[in-house]
């Protein structure tokens, strides 16, 4: 079983998607197995991180930005903006799938675990991201 969902970003950051992620697992009837996720952009990425406090995640995406900063005279690849390499920078850095197990119909999160698509360009508008969900 394959499904898409998209995913509206205002903003650079990381966006909570478990929700969507829950809800095609619950909708599929899936009992048990892996659900994959994999991103269709080459400026965004996937991630599984603590879902509790905020801090964490603005400490993540502060790290990220002043390891990858724009900017940088040794970028080539500006057409698309000053966000645009520090964007590709940051999702090879990253991931652009994640696996998770299926158990029991349930995703086999730890108890502070979310599913994020973070999105690593200063700007609006909607990602892709496919849920492949088998043994």
């Amino acid at each position: 079983m394959i499904h898409t969902i998209e995913v509206s970003v205002k903003d650079q950051g990381l966006h909570d998607i478990t929700p969507q992620v829950v809800e095609v697992v619950n909708s599929s009837g899936w009992r048990q197995g892996l659900c994959t996720l994999y991103i269709q952009h080459t400026s965004a990425s996937l991630l599984i991180q603590e879902n509790y406090d905020p801090s964490a995640r603005r400490d993540l995406e502060a790290w990220l930005n002043r390891l990858v900063p724009e900017n940088d005279p040794l970028y080539t690849h500006t057409l698309e903006g000053a966000d645009d390499m520090p964007a590709h920078i940051k999702a090879a850095l990253t991931a652009s799938s994640l696996s998770i197990p299926v158990i029991d119909s349930q995703l086999a999160l730890g108890t502070w675990q979310g599913v994020f698509l973070w999105e690593h360009r200063r700007h609006q508008g909607r990602r892709k991201v496919l849920i492949h969900l088998g043994a």
